[in-house]
Order: C-alpha cells, then structure tokens, then sequence
C-alpha cells in the first residue's frame, strides 16, 4: 500500500480484506505499512507451518473434547487443516499482505475454507501459546536430528580411526611436538566431544518437552479446555504448570543456542587441525577432491574451505547466542514481543550446524592420511623424554629429579652433543635398556594407562565409543517414537 492508501482506510475507519489482522476489531484504522514491514517474521518463521498444522490439530480435537465445538465442525477444521498441509508441501499456498506469520496465515486459510467453523480454531488460544507450543514442536524434531548427524560424523572418526590401525603422530601442547600417540586415538578424542554434544542436546529436548498450548495469552482460560490431554495428543511429557512462564520461558531456546554454539566450537577445533594436517608444512592428511576447492588464480592450489569455514562460523554461532542472552536480559513476565526475535539466531544456528556436520563428515570419512609423514614427526628422539624420566621413576628415583636428568640430556642434544640415544645409552642410571626406548614406534606402545593413547588401551577404548554409539541411537530412536 502507498502512504496515500493507508490514510484513506484509516479515515474511513475499514479495512480492507486483504490487511485484516487478528485483533482489527479493537482498532478503527489498519496497521500502517512500516508497521508491517518491521514487524513481519513469516519470511524465517513459514519453517514452522508443519508444526504449527499438527498444534492447530490437537487444539481443535481438545475443543471439541471438551464440547467447544461440534464433531462436525472438528472434522470440517481438521479437513481444512489438511488441505493446508497440502497446499503448504506443495507450494501452492497463496499468501496474502496481511500474513505477518505463519500462524496467521495458516489460520486465515483455513477461515477461507471451513467457514464459521473455522473462525473456532483460535478459541480459547493465543498466538502467545501457539508460538510457544509451535517453536516446541520444531525443536524436538530438529535438535533430534542434529544430534542423529552428529552420531553419524562419531561414526565416520570412527570408521577412520579402525582404518588407521596402529598409524602414530605427535601429539601437541601449545602447538609443539609433545608425545606421541595413535591416530586413531586422537580421531576419537573429537569423537568424544561430540558425544557429549549429543547428550547435551538430548537433555535440552527433555527439559523442552513441556505443551504450552492452554496457557493462552497468559493467564489461561475461563472455557473448559483440555491441556493434559492437548499435551498427550502431541506426544509432550508432561503440559506446563504456570500460564505466564509457559508463554514467556525461552530458556529451551537459549539452551539450544548454546548447545549449538558449542558443537560449532567442536567443530572448529576440527577445521583448525584439518587446515593444518592438509597444508604442505604437515602433509599429514589429503583430502578427496569433492570436499576441497581450488583457485582461480593458483592451478596448483587444493584448499581445505570446509575446515576452514567450520572455523569461521563458529563466530557465527557465538554472536546468535549472545544476541539471544541479551535480548532475554530484560524482559518482564509475560510475553513480549521481543521475544519474536528468538527465531532467527536458533533457525540460523541450526542451518549452519547441520551444513557443516555433513560437510564435515564427508570430508573426514573420504580423506586419506600420510602415516609416513606423521610417524616420521612423532619419532623425533626428543619425544621419548617423558619415557625416559618414567624409566627413572620405575627404578626409585623421584619423578622431579628424573624430569631434570632427561632434561639436561635432551639439552645436550640441542646442542649438538651428540643423538640423546648416545647420550642416554652412555648415563649410568639409563644405559642401553632406556635407549631402547628412544627408537622409532617404541614411545607411543607406552601408553598403558586406562584412556591413554597405546594400542592396549585404544582397544579397550573403541568398546567404549561404540557402546557410546550404540546409546546415542537408542536414546534418539526412543525421543522419534515418542513424538
């Protein structure tokens, strides 16, 4: 509309069919196009239509539970309903101007078709409840689905990490040549981090699982409607206990935000060791051609562009969660209208997350290793330093008088005093016996230790993470069974 048009319905104190909104009967004048323009969030929010169909479903057949509307009329709204799903999957839904959000426009549709019966469907409901019950519904399904993507990237470290045998590298402290470890166990290590990603997400949806729907604008209702069994019908664990926090609580939003940004960090630790295990300084991995770029100056270039965004967007994923924190901060109870700005940071957050788990994934299941590059690393003699206090240590000496012993000989090393296996072979309290210590391949079958990074413990430790696997499905397969 131009601004000459909102003037004159405005005079005229109607409005036109087209710009009806669901409380027009309280205004002699229609919202002003700006208004529109600002407030207007069914551009993110239409992701929600299926959810928002199924909520309209169970609050339909709880009215007519409770006698609010006839069996007629439930099947006429739920018929209409139907047809809008249709309409929806199939992108013939026709939106109009005065469709600020979803659950207007679904409604209006369904008045078109149903008639008087559908003007019942939003009895005794808010869109407070609505939206609450809707962003709900969304992500229980979609933090499920996260977290089954995730397995499926666990999974693929792990299937990697089978492959790589007994394959070693160094393993880093401050990004310096520390000790050596298995491959595989380091694969793992992420493959553990993202095992607790999942179950953060699977306690976020078991906190979330809680039906809004009866809460109304705030306050509930003076009709007889039905919110234990509305929560029943849509496979909820239980319905709220207070009208103003159900119609106000964001905190599953927010705790979804930071689950999010988590896993996002995870994977950008991925990335940052990808962009260094594939660059030319490492060599330790090579990735396949269909997870890497090229340059459009450089013909010789294979860049690792996944890895590195998964890094960058880690940023991303960070500011929608502080951006969600603080527009939280200050809101009275109960609903505000700030709180249509939860959606963007959490539909964003899980865009991103669930592109980069199967970038990722694929890029990490389809890349190959160069063990001789990495082995080659790791068997710098220095790297046995450790072993050799703890062969001290094993004959009686205290740990810190062996850390300073194998010190000065790895010092003499650096100097140029001769190989620290000559060094080590010619020291009375070491002698031949610990040399043996310092040759290739040797450092790495040390690691004993319950969880350490040697082939003993790395066997124990795959049982581990596959009965870690195996709990993560069975936790996810029962959330899709029980809705």
């Amino acid at each position: 509309m131009d601004l000459d048009d909102e003037h004159e319905f405005a005079r005229d104190g109607e409005l036109p069919a087209q710009a009806k909104t669901l409380w027009h009967g309280r205004f002699t004048g229609g919202p002003s196009e700006s208004l529109l323009a600002y407030t207007v969030s069914l551009p993110y929010d239409q992701r929600m239509w299926r959810d928002d169909i199924i909520g309209s479903k169970a609050h339909v057949r709880g009215l007519a539970r409770v006698g609010l509307l006839t069996d007629d009329e439930r099947d006429t709204v739920l018929a209409a309903l139907d047809q809008v799903g249709v309409e929806m999957e199939t992108g013939s839904f026709a939106f109009t101007d005065s469709d600020e959000d979803i659950h207007t426009a679904i409604e209006r549709r369904v008045t078109e078709i149903a008639g008087p019966a559908g003007g019942k469907l939003h009895t005794a409901r808010s869109r407070n409840d609505q939206v609450a019950t809707d962003l709900r519904l969304w992500c229980k399904r979609e933090l499920r689905d996260v977290a089954l993507r995730l397995v499926e990237m666990q999974e693929a470290l792990l299937e990697q990490a089978l492959e790589a045998g007994d394959t070693y590298l160094p393993g880093y402290t401050h990004l310096q040549r520390a000790q050596p470890v298995l491959l595989s166990h380091h694969l793992m290590a992420h493959g553990w981090a993202l095992g607790r990603d999942v179950s953060r997400l699977l306690d976020t949806i078991d906190r979330l699982d809680v039906s809004p729907l009866g809460a109304g604008a705030l306050a509930g209702s003076s009709l007889p409607i039905d919110p234990v069994g509305n929560a029943d019908d849509l496979g909820f664990a239980k319905p709220f206990d207070n009208s103003l926090d159900a119609v106000s609580d964001r905190d599953f939003v927010a705790e979804a935000v930071f689950d999010l940004a988590l896993i996002g960090i995870h994977l950008s630790r991925i990335g940052e060791e990808w962009v260094l295990w594939t660059s030319g300084e490492f060599g330790f991995a090579r990735l396949d051609d269909g997870y890497s770029t090229g340059s459009s100056m450089l013909p010789q270039k294979k860049n690792p562009d996944i890895a590195e965004l998964a890094r960058g967007k880690s940023g991303r994923l960070i500011g929608n969660l502080t951006g969600l924190l603080a527009t939280l901060k200050g809101l009275p109870m109960a609903y505000n209208r700030d709180l249509q700005e939860d959606k963007e940071p959490l539909f964003d957050s899980v865009e991103q997350v669930t592109l980069a788990v199967a970038a990722l994934t694929g890029m990490i299941a389809t890349a190959t290793f160069n063990a001789d590059a990495m082995q080659s690393a790791a068997d710098e003699e220095t790297m046995a330093a450790t072993d050799l206090a703890e062969f001290l240590v094993r004959g009686g000496m205290p740990f810190r008088e062996a850390h300073a012993v194998v010190g000065a000989h790895v010092q003499k090393c650096l100097a140029g005093e001769g190989t620290l296996s000559e060094l080590v072979a010619a020291d009375p309290l070491l002698g031949d016996e610990a040399a043996l210590l310092v040759r290739p391949g040797v450092g790495v079958t040390m690691r004993s230790s319950r969880g350490a990074a040697g082939p003993e413990a790395r066997d124990v430790q795959v049982e581990s993470y596959r009965a870690m696997l195996a709990d993560e499905l069975r936790s996810i397969r029962e959330l899709a069974s029980a809705g």
